[in-house]
């Protein structure tokens, strides 16, 4: 027998190989071009035969579902050498077809395979694959989209079916399924019940709303005249730093009205003449009368303020006046904040300037910057640059050395706002836009949970130093420890990669380094690093909450796990374990707080004021005295129906600036409104709109049981005997989970960001003081004055609809248009929306041709109606409903 030379054995393997793969790229390549469809089938699975609870689901709560692939080639599909990568945010608990196996990969990251009983897809073939989830899925987002498929030695494809963000391409719709429990009492939109709950807003005369600034100011007379802007304005803006009075001069263009000659508008500052609660940052007066303008400020920023109130009552269209009147005004809280998440998804520096351009038009003053979370880094940390190059970017690399595993709907290749980072050019940028826009900064870098792209990262910068044999290297910002056998399973079902080790030299040495760096940043920017945001959030085993039960001694109602194969975060950490074992910390449990406490010495350290967190990482500190800084605030984000009245105030009590933050109220990851086609997460409440934000009463949270529901729909009561120091600020947040594009944002955020900008601005005249011992029990006390509170809305919604929301528009910001209500009334269409001044239009042909719809001549219909809402410059419209 001949023998092979080593150079022909090598071309034999490689031929052989090459061809495997390109076999097993052609599978791909046809798995890539299935159908997917995705169906919930019951969301109360446990009352219709399923053990969850011996599924291990929380709470013993589980759905049914069903996956559908389809073959729609004419080739069948029968190498069992594949794998299709799917994100879900719900855990699946149980696989029901033999011929595939689902497992767990990583957070929100699933992978199906086929098993030994597969026999292939054959041309045409449509397969089922029923499934079992944890909790329920009530809202098309909770199916996420970009799923992929992946063969040894072949470039991993997404699934074409799946390669959208319209999810009604490949998730059936959620018809019936939308109750979280049989007895959920929340009321579903549909066109006739969005119709009633829109019925007590009517539209007002424009001339009634004539005078009216958003937010609205202390006290306002207004006078009968008008000032006539048609000829520009002559801006008197030498008070102001030159950035600052640049945006001025924008905005004015923006709203068509030149500047440099007509109108005179004159500016001063004179702290001494404002006294009392007025004697504030940000404190103006204003009167504008015929022949001129005049703001005078207590400082900079008042004067800004003033200018903007101006530019409030500026129509976008229309004869160029304003009214004249006579202002005095001064902010309710010294934080009025906009939170947004750019781990989770990114979202680009346009989008951040253009959110930035909002706040300073409503007089929003923190931007709260999350940086860094479990599935991304974003910022630039100049001898760390692993942070980016790795921790900043997905793709499919099961080693996570060159990247992060592709979540939540990034796909393999990243071109879907899961990889992106700001450089530290781009950083800089953002914070002298916000500085000329009178904006504090405060960057987020989430710490010891949430944090495994920072984790994940360093263990690459360990791998590359060990290689180069530098070992003192490769330690100095390591944030495992290697002795750490824990299992644990995060909230969002990383495992222990995900925390930060807080008792290693090494990961104080990483938080003073990124800490200096930023704080660097800022200098360069002249924008001081005057609050340190630690993030502090759920540092702890999910599995060893009150939702679980051990399946050795198993409690009814609750998913049944082992617990004997469950840690607390750390526990196996022999650092941790000699830390404890010291003293220094009481236990386990203790350590983030502790951590905490350290951190706010680095805080100190370099000159920061003030260090903030979520309420929960601190939760066994003593108080705000335990840190080293001059002071210390918490994001206060407990939902009201679970006690967060009450607990808020032990917060305030122990001398914590606090920002209410809550989840029921001011998340707006969350839905608009009870509805599938809706997106959003819902674990805190199902819907959460510009009137439901605008009746939150931020500092007496007990009132709010009068005003609102819980996540159920159900009335629920709210006190405390506690005393309230009262509230520092009001925050909204964007989460970013399933919020992928910069478009997505801007509907999440506005524009329900003016109704907060609203409340963190001026108190209503409706909103009760806090009374120790009160308590407010839903639809059955009444000490909120409901018809002054309806009263206000209705001019408030009037004054977005008729003028706010077109200036949304002049802005470019991809703003919700609210989903018309409609109903048939004697044959004849009547319609109406939550901001009255939006049109309306109809259709009879099924879409083909619309018609604006008028309330002087409605339309006689039958059949087929549907209705939609317009944007004012006409480019956007809202989802389109049917009438029955």
């Amino acid at each position: 027998m001949k023998r092979l030379n080593k150079s022909a054995l090598a071309a034999l393997v490689f031929g052989m190989l090459s061809g495997q793969a390109g076999a097993d790229q052609k599978t791909v390549g046809q798995l890539s071009e299935f159908g997917v469809k995705y169906q919930v089938l019951d969301n109360h699975a446990a009352l219709n035969g399923v053990d969850c609870a011996a599924l291990g689901a929380d709470w013993a709560s589980c759905n049914k579902a069903v996956i559908t692939l389809t073959n729609h080639s004419h080739r069948a599909v029968t190498s069992h050498d594949w794998a299709i990568y799917f994100p879900s945010i719900r855990q699946i608990l149980r696989t029901d077809n033999p011929a595939f196996t689902i497992t767990h990969v990583t957070g929100d990251l699933h992978k199906l395979e086929p098993t030994e009983k597969f026999t292939g897809f054959a041309a045409g073939q449509s397969v089922d694959i029923p499934i079992v989830n944890e909790y329920w899925q009530l809202f098309m987002t909770d199916v996420i989209p970009r799923w992929y498929v992946t063969a040894p030695g072949a470039q991993p494809q997404v699934i074409a079916s799946t390669d959208t963000e319209d999810l009604t391409q490949f998730v059936a719709p959620i018809g019936d399924n939308w109750k979280r429990t049989p007895d959920d009492n929340n009321i579903l939109m549909t066109a006739d019940t969005r119709f009633e709950k829109n019925s007590d807003v009517s539209r007002l005369a424009a001339q009634s709303l004539r005078g009216a600034i958003i937010p609205t100011p202390k006290q306002i007379k207004v006078h009968k005249k008008d000032a006539v802007l048609s000829n520009g304005v002559a801006l008197d803006l030498a008070v102001l730093l030159r950035p600052s009075a640049e945006v001025i001069e924008a905005r004015f263009k923006q709203l068509g009205i030149k500047t440099g000659s007509g109108y005179p508008v004159r500016t001063s500052i004179a702290p001494k003449t404002f006294t009392g609660d007025d004697a504030r940052s940000g404190a103006y007066r204003l009167t504008i009368k015929e022949g001129e303008a005049v703001v005078t400020g207590f400082d900079q920023t008042g004067v800004f303020y003033g200018l903007q109130s101006i530019l409030s009552l500026v129509p976008v269209s229309g004869a160029k006046t304003i009214a004249t009147l006579d202002a005095s005004d001064a902010p309710r809280f010294d934080y009025r904040g906009m939170f947004i998440d750019v781990g989770r998804n990114f979202h680009s520096k346009a989008a951040i300037l253009r959110a930035l351009d909002q706040m300073a038009a409503y007089k929003l003053n923190k931007f709260h910057f999350h940086l860094s979370d479990d599935e991304g880094w974003r910022i630039e940390i100049p001898g760390l640059p692993e942070l980016t190059e790795v921790g900043g970017k997905r793709c499919h690399d099961l080693t996570e050395r060159q990247c992060l595993l592709p979540q939540l709907g990034s796909g393999p290749d990243s071109n879907n706002n899961g990889s992106g980072y700001f450089t530290r050019a781009d950083y800089i940028e953002i914070l002298k836009y916000a500085k000329a826009r009178h904006i504090e900064v405060i960057p987020e870098i989430d710490m010891p949970a949430h944090a495994r792209a920072a984790v994940v990262s360093m263990e690459a910068r360990y791998d590359r130093l060990m290689k180069e044999g530098k070992p003192d290297a490769a330690n100095e910002y390591r944030l495992l420890d290697p002795t750490d056998t824990s299992r644990t399973t995060t909230v969002q079902f990383y495992d222990k990669a995900s925390y930060l080790n807080p008792c290693l030299d090494s990961s104080r040495r990483f938080v003073d380094k990124v800490m200096s760096e930023i704080l660097q940043m800022h200098k360069e920017a002249g924008l001081p690093l005057a609050t340190w945001h630690f993030g502090a959030d759920e540092a702890k085993n999910i599995y060893l909450g009150a939702g679980y039960t051990d399946k050795a001694s198993p409690e009814a109602g609750k998913g049944q796990v082992d617990m004997s194969q469950q840690d607390k975060p750390w526990a196996k950490s022999e650092v941790c374990q000699a830390l404890v074992a010291s003293g220094a910390v009481e236990d386990m449990a203790h350590l983030p707080s502790w951590f905490a406490v350290e951190v706010s010495k680095l805080v100190d350290a370099h000159g920061i004021e003030k260090m903030q967190a979520w309420q929960d990482g601190l939760r066994d500190a003593s108080g705000a005295s335990a840190f080293a800084t001059k002071r210390t605030g918490i994001n206060s984000w407990d939902t009201l129906y679970w006690g967060g009245s009450d607990a808020v105030s032990d917060w305030a009590n122990k001398g914590y600036e606090v920002t209410i933050s809550n989840p029921d109220y001011v998340y707006f990851d969350f839905p608009y409104e009870v509805d599938p086609m809706e997106p959003g997460y819902y674990w805190g409440t199902r819907f959460t709109d510009e009137r439901k934000v605008f009746s939150f009463a931020p500092d007496n949270l007990p009132q709010n049981a009068e005003t609102s529901v819980d996540r159920d729909g159900n009335a629920f009561s709210a006190g405390s005997a506690k005393l309230w120091p009262g509230a520092h600020g009001l925050s909204a947040q964007v989460w970013s989970e399933v919020v992928r594009t910069d478009e997505e944002m801007e509907y999440r955020l506005f524009p329900r960001i003016i109704s907060v900008a609203e409340r963190a601005w001026h108190k209503a005249s409706w909103e009760q003081d806090w009374q120790p011992g009160r308590e407010y029990k839903g639809g059955e006390t009444h000490y909120v004055d409901t018809a002054a509170l309806a009263k206000d809305w209705q001019r408030f919604a009037n004054v977005l609809g008729q003028r706010e929301l077109a200036k949304l528009d002049a802005a470019g910001i991809a703003w919700r248009v609210p989903v018309p209500g409609a109903r048939i009334v004697d044959g004849k269409l009547a319609t109406n929306v939550s901001l009255p001044g939006l049109r309306v239009e109809y259709s009879v042909d099924g879409g083909e041709q619309w018609q604006v719809w008028r309330d002087d001549a409605r339309p006689v219909v039958s059949g087929n109606v549907q209705v939609r809402a317009v944007s004012p410059d006409g480019n956007r419209t809202s989802r389109v409903v049917i009438v029955e």
